[in-house]
This record gives C-alpha cells, structure tokens and sequence, in this order.
C-alpha cells in the first residue's frame, strides 16, 4: 500500500462524509452530487492504485 493510495482513500472518505452531511442539512443536491461524484473517483483510484492488483 502506497502513500499516495492511502492519501486517496483518505480523501474519497473525507469527501463521502461530507456529501452525507450536506445531504442532512438539506443542501442544494448539485453541490451534494458533486462532493458524491468526487468521493466515487478518489476511493476508485485509490483501490485501482493498491499494489494487490499486480
């Protein structure tokens, strides 16, 4: 597991929380499927990024 996958993972969760709090106080839904769409493609390169694939 590389740095930079960790950073990843880090961040798409961080992004996943984010999304759901905007979701809870009822925030416009585009900035909720933009936080949403970001986290999806950070946690997917994070896992694409692991050295398990190899």
């Amino acid at each position: 597991m590389t740095g930079l996958s960790v950073l990843l993972l880090f961040v798409g969760l961080f992004l996943a929380g984010g999304a759901y709090s905007f979701a809870r106080q009822k925030q416009p839904k585009g900035v909720i499927i933009l936080l949403a769409a970001c986290s999806v493609f950070a946690l997917l390169a994070g896992v694409l990024r692991l050295d398990v694939w190899e």
